[in-house]
């Protein structure tokens, strides 16, 4: 007999690569789809569940499916469909904490994949250049989905001790970006104008939509000879850019906003429904985050296919064309670089043509 692998929400298009991908895995007999509301899209020959995480109902799933692998990818920042933050909160906190009682309780489920956040480091002007998977953040995300993180990796410890049989692995992904993204980064990235806190330019890293299913797919199986896939694992794309180097990517200018004013226009972008600008996303945008991917190599044996500026030019791809040529502006970065004599300008970034930086890059709190 396969695996009996179940998947939460799989009415997101991530969810729902992931049950189409896996069905064609060998080792895997029966794939389970659950979501509150019915998916837009096919699932293929997956069976879908219609049920609510949050209720005791999910219980009845595992048992009747005699489930062996669970996949929780609906701990999300973004609502679907009515419900907004509320709804969403629910989901991750109550939600997890049904599944993970669900699954306590069921003698059938071996492995459990959870897909978390690199935002359960939070974002502060004292972090480390580079967060390890062991290492504490400085101040604890006090709300939004990166606070739903912290909380949902709290249960999931909580659930390892108490069934140390089931092997468990959570992925802490960075920004999941692609064509398909939707994700409250990628709704600011859409936005004709950005707003910028003044003085900061933040480092920041990807993770390709493609790489996410791929690494799922290593997580909910047996552990690859010389790997191992149980523990907590930091997932994002080689190097960085600065949110700078991302708005000339996509042609669309910045308006640099002072600190203080940054939760207005924040709260104003809400209020118009643009884009969900919560104080966790304004401390990313402001000073940045990077992390180690150490681990993900050389313990869970995952090499991603796409770079982080790889990511992000897929991205930008699929978005409308900002009111810059990215081109354009390219070649006038290109003239300021060349027309600086040797020495000046250490310590700002100058991203040329191919998408180098050359040395010195602006840090995440530099300003």
């Amino acid at each position: 007999m396969g695996k009996v692998v179940l998947v939460t929400g799989v009415a997101r298009q991530l969810g729902g690569r992931l049950v189409r991908r896996i069905q064609q895995d060998p080792e895997v007999d029966r794939v389970i789809g659950v979501d509150a509301v019915n998916p837009g899209h096919h699932l293929g020959g997956a069976e879908f569940v219609r049920a609510d995480i949050r209720q005791p109902a999910i219980a009845r799933v595992l048992a009747e499916h005699a489930v062996d692998t669970v996949v929780h990818m609906d701990v999300t920042g973004t609502p679907l469909g009515a419900g907004g933050r509320t709804a969403v909160k629910e989901t991750n906190v109550i939600g997890t904490m049904q599944l993970l009682g669900a699954c306590q309780k069921s003698p059938t489920v071996k492995r459990l994949v959870i897909k978390s956040s690199t935002s359960v480091y939070g974002s502060a002007p004292r972090d480390p250049a580079v967060f390890t998977e062991t290492t504490p953040p400085k101040s604890l995300p006090s709300g939004g989905f990166a606070k739903d993180s912290v909380e949902v990796e709290g249960y999931v410890r909580g659930f390892a001790r108490r069934r140390p049989d089931v092997a468990v692995c959570v992925l802490r992904f960075a920004n999941i970006l692609g064509p398909c993204a939707d994700s409250p980064l990628a709704e600011f990235f859409s936005l004709p104008v950005m707003p910028t806190v003044f003085g900061y330019d933040p480092r920041l890293q990807f993770v390709h939509e493609d790489d996410v299913i791929d690494v799922l797919r290593i997580a909910l199986h047996e552990p690859r000879r010389g790997t191992l896939n149980s523990g907590t694992f930091n997932i994002a794309g080689d190097g960085v850019l600065t949110l700078s180097q991302c708005s000339r990517r996509l042609g669309r200018p910045t308006m640099p906003v002072l600190l203080p004013a940054v939760t207005w226009v924040g709260s104003a972008l809400r209020t118009v429904g643009i884009t969900d600008f919560s104080p966790e996303q304004i401390r990313l945008l402001t000073h940045g985050r990077v992390v180690s991917t150490v681990q993900m190599r050389e313990t869970l044996g995952f090499f991603p296919r796409f770079t982080t500026a790889e990511t992000f030019a897929d991205f930008a791809r699929s978005r409308a064309p900002g009111l810059l040529p990215p081109e354009s502006v390219a070649r006038a970065v290109d003239r300021v670089a060349a027309a600086l004599p040797l020495g000046r300008g250490a310590g700002h970034a100058v991203e040329t043509t191919t998408g180098e930086t050359t040395r010195g890059e602006t840090t995440h709190s530099a300003g």
